[in-house]
């Protein structure tokens, strides 16, 4: 559960699982950044000539989306990893710097930005 696992504990799973295979010397940036990509790609091609009007996806297509989640995330840990960077700070500061970028009394409910 999101709620009872944190994201050092999920980056030291993936950190063990990579280190007991011997895959630490691929994980540089560029590699990185092309699986992540890849993996984002993945997911994407899952809605290809698809017509989904759903809001909550099911069956399926469901399970497919979560491996391709899982992957992606999983390639974000590994990067954080290899560069040594602290994820939940990153993200904390990306947040605050969107809020300051995107006010929610001027963007609430406003899917474009102009």
């Amino acid at each position: 559960m999101d709620s009872k696992v944190s994201v050092g504990e999920l980056r030291e799973l993936v950190a063990r699982f990579v280190s007991e295979r011997d895959w630490e010397k691929y994980h540089n940036p560029k590699d990185l950044a092309i699986g992540l990509s890849v993996e984002a790609a993945e997911l994407l091609e899952l809605f290809l000539w698809e017509r989904i009007e759903l809001e909550k996806l099911q069956g399926e297509l469901a399970e497919r989306a979560k491996e391709e989640l899982a992957d992606i995330a999983i390639y974000c840990l590994s990067f954080a990893n290899a560069q040594g960077w602290d994820l939940s700070e990153l993200i904390k500061s990306k947040v605050r710097r969107n809020e300051e970028k995107y006010p929610a009394r001027k963007y609430r409910g406003r899917a474009r930005i102009p």
